[in-house]
């Protein structure tokens, strides 16, 4: 805040306000803001009735709480107000999905002597769109990255629980089951995604998940799912056939495998996201004997996630064709590798990897059997 000449800062993002003071609940759903000013003490404002919770979990911040027959966006400007903030230069995430338009347009109304500074944008060293707090979360501490790795044991247990449970005449709602089942005696929090699990009808469905049906042979199975350890996310998906597979699936595993193991020997210190995704496209390249498939990212930051997603907000830093920002030591990838030909046909997987002091460790292991029996 210093640096950039504010006073204060709201913050709505679960993610965020959990980094900083520790806040785990399912009460983000509604109206949640820390309230920290450059100088004196943060205060939490949430649903009068989470009064309990707080004195709990964070003891040492103050709780703000308002009625449920009182609008949010009043009660924001009169804590505001009472924290002596209805003037200076406050920062505020306008990027965020948990800052409700009509909350905004009071604050903004009833605070004429607030310059309002979006800390969204851009900041120095990263070119797109991240928050001040969400910066300091990109790199993870030795603490945050055992969270990451307990994580990932837990993600590769429940997947081999899915393809262990998957076979023909089985229910995807059967896979799903076994999913939860696995990621909570293996000590998982509640994911920040539900798994999702798809067959051939729903492959190409990206955020859609289990239906109520029979699996068939011959048909397509993927599953990508998290585990989830002190709200640090491991995710990795795969897919693989019923019993038998179509004509070009080796050869689709084949290239989606060496592509992704691509990308895991470029992510080091120092490299760029788009040269890394760069090595990414020249493997799916050659391995497909043209240029003509292309692909959003190959990989994005994870971390701590709460719903409706394992990414950590809206903002998420990818890995794309073009990017300009650059892998550090400590910071934590969801890798992905997704091949669509029209002649090899799918074949889609990823795998959680760290960055160390000189190279990549892939975290996640599931094997990468293509056939399920």
């Amino acid at each position: 805040m210093a640096d950039h000449d504010l006073d204060g800062l709201l913050l709505t993002s679960p993610e965020n306000i959990y980094y900083l003071i520790g806040l785990d609940y399912q009460g983000y759903f509604a109206f949640t803001m820390l309230i920290w000013p450059r100088a004196g003490k943060p205060s939490i404002l949430t649903r009068r009735m989470e009064a309990h919770t707080i004195s709990q979990q964070t003891p040492d911040i103050e709780h703000l709480g308002y009625a449920d027959d009182e609008e949010p966006g009043a009660a924001a400007v009169a804590a505001m107000r009472k924290l002596g903030l209805a003037s200076g230069r406050i920062g505020v995430d306008l990027s965020g999905m948990f800052l409700p338009a009509g909350t905004w347009d009071d604050l903004k109304t009833d605070l004429p002597g607030v310059e309002w500074v979006d800390t969204s944008r851009p900041q120095e060293r990263h070119q797109f769109p991240i928050g001040l707090v969400d910066q300091l979360r990109l790199v993870k501490s030795p603490a945050e990255l055992e969270y990451v790795r307990k994580a990932a044991a837990i993600s590769d247990t429940a997947a081999q629980a899915a393809f262990d449970t998957a076979g023909v005449g089985v229910n995807e709602k059967e896979v799903a089951a076994a999913i939860y089942e696995a990621l909570v005696l293996a000590g998982s929090d509640y994911p920040g995604f539900a798994p999702f699990v798809r067959s051939t009808e729903t492959i190409y469905q990206e955020h859609s998940t289990w239906r109520d049906r029979l699996l068939r042979r011959g048909e397509k199975l993927f599953v990508e799912l998290s585990g989830s350890s002190a709200r640090y996310h491991a995710p990795l998906s795969r897919m693989g056939y019923l019993q038998i597979g179509d004509p070009g699936a080796e050869q689709a595993q084949a290239v989606a495998v060496s592509a992704l193991e691509a990308v895991v020997a470029s992510l080091r210190p120092g490299a760029r996201t788009g040269d890394i995704y760069n090595q990414w496209q020249q493997v799916v390249d050659d391995g497909l004997g043209h240029s003509r498939l292309r692909r959003h990212h190959c990989g994005y930051s994870v971390g701590i996630g709460y719903p409706p997603s394992w990414v950590g907000g809206s903002t998420v830093l990818g890995i794309r064709r073009n990017g300009t920002n650059v892998v550090e030591t400590g910071m934590v990838f969801h890798l992905f590798s997704w091949i669509t030909d029209p002649d090899l046909g799918d074949h889609l997987l990823s795998d959680t990897a760290m960055v160390g002091e000189t190279h990549a460790e892939r975290l996640t292991t599931t094997p990468r059997s293509l056939l399920i029996e």
